[in-house]
């Protein structure tokens, strides 16, 4: 009998992901990924009934949802698709720490290529290598005459976008539309993605994230690899017939979530969310907030806050005041006199524990310091719930 393959676990054994990427035995990973990786971003993916982004386009009077990206209608009326393309423009959204793993990836040398449905060029924001994306549906990268096909300049396409206008082709005897290079009903998938198809069977993992795996042909891509190659699924519902393998690993929940846990059991987890900060737009309000003061500057503000405190300590209600002149006069000590005596130590403590609790009401009453505000950072909604400082976890993750 020969010996089995190094790769592929006995059956019925569980198979550990987690060990197979350390021991160094994934050299070449290729990730699949759909709309789900970018939703925590803000960007609505297509088919969810009620959010997806079919399900809000009544405002543009399309006579089908679908309408905004098939080629037939764009000819007759383009302004649809641009209002929308207003709305998802690159440079709008923050890439997820999804997208930062899959960097991360490829920061480690371990990236293969990146197979992606979405249009939103988040993974090029997050700084994966333009070499390793394979848009399978185009993107808003580059752009291009739909009749002559000449490309279009990046920042002339920009403009056009930002101001809801709607270019047309610098060639003078073509005046054609122009659009992103984003594949519309209608239209052949790009050369790249089919020249790129066949190196699914080189891989040795495969992760698949975020997608429904609905549309052909990127629906057939997990299947492409070769058996005994692991694929991990991190996805809200298993899809794919991945989890029919003895070493699937699936992994049913959120995809940040999920790829948090898989980089905290792979130890990388510090790294990646290091990673995900550079691009916190919160981050960089906080550090110019708190941008060096020179030696004056900070010697004044000291001077400041410690004169507003000492403001603070000695003002006194004039209310309070009076009561104090009052207690000092005839009055107040006539009344005490005959009570106590004015001589009496009964007469004293009364009086200092009256004064005592006149002055703490005094001080409660007081306005407090004017601390320099700074915003707490917000609770992640996409994190899950945290129960004695450990994450809880997704359903299962067989690794």
């Amino acid at each position: 009998m020969g010996q089995e393959s190094s790769s592929r676990p006995k059956a019925g054994s569980r198979f550990d992901a987690v060990k197979f990427i350390k021991e160094g035995r994934a050299r070449r990973i290729v990730v699949l990924t759909g709309a789900g990786i970018s939703t925590s971003a803000g960007i609505p993916d297509f088919r969810s009934p009620e959010t997806g982004l079919y399900a809000n386009l009544a405002r543009l009077n399309l006579p089908y949802p679908e309408a905004v990206f098939d080629l037939s209608f764009f000819r007759k009326s383009a302004e649809p698709f641009y209002a929308l393309a207003h709305e998802l423009y690159p440079g709008k959204f923050r890439p997820t720490i999804t997208h930062f793993f899959i960097r991360l990836l490829s920061d480690k040398g371990l990236l293969f290529k990146l197979f992606t449905q979405n249009i939103d060029c988040l993974e090029r924001e997050a700084g994966v290598p333009d070499d390793k994306i394979v848009e399978a549906h185009g993107s808003f990268a580059r752009q291009s005459c739909i009749e002559c096909k000449s490309a279009y300049p990046d920042d002339m396409m920009k403009e056009a976008i930002q101001n809801k206008d709607i270019p047309h082709c610098l060639v003078p005897q073509c005046n054609g539309l122009v659009k992103p290079d984003i594949i519309f009903f209608g239209e052949q998938l790009p050369q790249e993605f089919l020249r790129n198809v066949p190196l699914l069977p080189a891989a040795d993992l495969c992760i698949v994230m975020g997608t429904s795996l609905s549309v052909h042909p990127f629906a057939s891509l997990p299947s492409l690899c070769s058996e005994g190659v692991p694929r991990i699924l991190i996805n809200l519902e298993q899809v794919g017939g991945i989890g029919s393998r003895p070493n699937d690993v699936v992994m049913l929940g959120d995809c940040d979530a999920g790829v948090r846990k898989l980089a905290a059991a792979l130890g990388w987890l510090e790294e990646l969310e290091a990673l995900w900060e550079t691009v916190n737009p919160k981050a960089e309000e906080v550090s110019k907030s708190r941008a060096p003061q020179s030696a004056d500057e900070e010697l004044e503000a000291q001077v400041d806050k410690l004169t507003r405190e000492v403001d603070i300590a000695l003002k006194i209600s004039s209310e309070h005041t009076s009561k104090v002149q009052g207690q000092l006069t005839g009055g107040g000590m006539e009344k005490r006199s005959s009570i106590g005596g004015s001589g009496s130590p009964s007469a004293k403590s009364e009086d200092g524990d009256r004064l005592t609790q006149e002055a703490d009401a005094s001080q409660a009453d007081a306005p407090q310091a004017d601390a320099p505000q700074v915003d707490a950072p917000q609770a992640d909604a996409s994190q899950p719930e945290s129960r004695g400082g450990r994450a809880r976890l997704p359903p299962y993750l067989d690794i």
